[in-house]
């Protein structure tokens, strides 16, 4: 039988239409770009910040050696370490100052606590990973409260005696309180504000953030939006404890008693000791040289890091123009090492300088930029225990910690690549957040307690492993480990040598290939 022509070509359109529509159609070439870069954007795309708190969360029993979460009524502007109160076996009590900023319809306080803190390989990891955001800390207990004149926007306590703080707020003066003298108030409506033990007065306009306290003699700093600095000596208002009449307080007492009264003129006051220009704008913080009284230091929204030395009169010693490219919030200056200094900036950045080569072609001339903040940088703090080590605290919610012997070496990491010195990150804050380092000396070296307080109502207490050794297995396995074998890497907090961690590692992931 003949096949005609006809159907044999119909038979081979109909098999090679089957071969064209076999499979999923080719995209066009423009659909296949758009495909690449939404791949791009979503490799590119940040977390939210929702998404940073859950993931970190989850790594909490990885990350800390203890936690302690304590919800605030209201937001908090500052917080501090005080003295340590008491020794025991398994925790010691320290105290911590916090402050409260309210909608109004309460007054503004400042909050004095005592803080149970966990000595090392005590707490439980159950304790760690179950912590509620919205449960007020055992370990947190309200001490006193005061009823603040204004909101707290500082907070500094006096390192010749423990009882004194001076505090901040939205007005040209510096209040100084005795902590133990004070009344404990009720923060009600209509409740009258209590009263400073002592007004420190010299500026012309509100000074609201820049304040100090000198760790060698009794002298305070101010800076503020009249663009000066600001030095005192409460030294004539000191009186001896063993004055009947003092009460044991260090500041001069009246008849009058620290209860309630809204008129600031009831309380005394002192003049400065020195006012000193060079600022042309607000004046953001100060820090008084560690070795030294007449030397203090001073950075503004001018861009400027000024130093002083109140011995040569009212003028800059040192001007360093352009420290930052943008306005300067925060200055420290290293207790172990008195040529460093430590600025951070609304440049998201923050600079160490050395005294010695503060600027070069007449604008700042740092010693290394470090660059890990997404966000203006708030506030910047030496460590007290390793001269190397510091802590930077800004508007992204995120506190890093670096260490600048760290520059320049070789460090194996996995992962995404961490800027040169940052060694820990601590994300646990939702909003932008101060801290305050302190030292204890029951701890061990490499164990340290912080305090945060942030606008997202929420007080952290933590103890940060700082073994590096450890930390460096903890950070390469929590990438690879969920937390349902969390616990186990408990185990390691007891472990000493290298050789130890490695065995317990390889122990954890063939559990977890177990349970697949």
């Amino acid at each position: 039988m003949e096949i005609s022509p006809q159907t044999t070509n119909q038979s081979d359109n109909v098999v090679m239409k089957k071969k064209e529509t076999r499979g999923r159609k080719p995209k066009p070439k423009d659909d296949q770009q758009q495909t690449k870069k939404k791949q791009q954007h979503q490799q590119e795309h940040e977390p939210t910040v929702d998404e940073k708190y859950t993931q970190w969360k989850s790594l909490v029993p990885v990350l800390y050696d203890w936690l302690a979460n304590h919800n605030l009524v209201w937001p908090s502007l500052s917080c501090r370490w005080g003295p340590q109160l008491e020794q025991a076996t398994y925790k010691n009590r320290q105290r911590l100052y916090l402050s409260e900023q309210t909608d109004g319809s309460v007054p503004n306080t400042l909050v004095i606590a005592n803080c149970e803190v966990v000595k090392p390989r005590v707490a439980a990891a159950e304790h760690i990973c179950q912590f509620n955001e919205e449960a007020r800390s055992p370990f947190v207990k309200k001490y006193k409260t005061i009823i603040h004149p204004g909101e707290v926007n500082r907070i500094r306590e006096l390192p010749q005696n423990s009882k004194i703080v001076a505090t901040h707020t939205d007005s040209p003066d510096v209040l100084i309180w005795d902590v133990e003298s004070q009344p404990n108030r009720h923060a009600v409506l209509g409740a009258a504000n209590s009263r400073p033990d002592l007004i420190l007065t010299g500026h012309q306009d509100n000074a609201e953030f820049a304040l100090a306290m000198c760790p060698t003699e009794p002298y305070v700093l101010s800076g503020g939006k009249d663009k000066s600095v600001v030095l005192w000596s409460i030294a004539d208002h000191i009186t001896s404890a063993a004055d009947p009449t003092s009460g044991g307080s260090i500041i001069k007492q009246d008849s009058k008693s620290g209860e309630g009264n809204d008129k600031s003129a009831d309380s005394p006051s002192l003049g400065p000791r020195g006012v000193y220009y060079g600022h042309d704008d607000t004046v953001e913080d100060v820090a008084f040289c560690p070795s030294s009284a007449q030397e203090f230091c001073s950075v503004g929204d001018d861009s400027c890091l000024i130093l002083w030395d109140a011995r040569v009169g009212s003028s800059p010693v040192v001007k360093v123009e352009k420290a930052h490219n943008a306005d300067l919030h925060c200055v420290d200056w290293n207790p172990h090492d008195v040529n460093l200094i430590l600025t951070g900036s609304a440049d998201n950045s923050v600079c160490m300088f050395d005294r010695r080569k503060l600027t070069s072609d007449g604008v700042g001339s740092p010693i290394h930029k470090f660059e890990g903040h997404k966000a203006a940088v708030l506030c910047v703090q030496w460590s007290p225990d390793k001269s190397s080590v510091f802590g930077s605290s800004a508007e992204d919610g995120l506190l890093n910690l670096w260490d600048y012997e760290k520059i320049g070496k070789k460090i194996e990491r996995s992962g995404k690549r961490a800027p040169p010195g940052l060694f820990f990150q601590h994300a646990g804050h939702r909003y932008e957040i101060t801290f305050s380092l302190v030292r204890l000396n029951i701890f061990q070296s490499f164990f340290q307690p912080y305090a945060y307080d942030a606008r997202d109502y929420v007080l952290l207490l933590l103890k940060l492993v700082f073994s590096l050794a450890i930390k460096q297995y903890f950070l390469n396995v929590s990438i690879m480990l969920p937390l349902v074998i969390v616990r186990h890497l408990f185990l390691i907090l007891s472990l000493n040598t290298r050789h130890q961690l490695d065995s317990e590692i390889r122990n954890i992931k063939y559990k977890w290939c177990r349970t697949l």
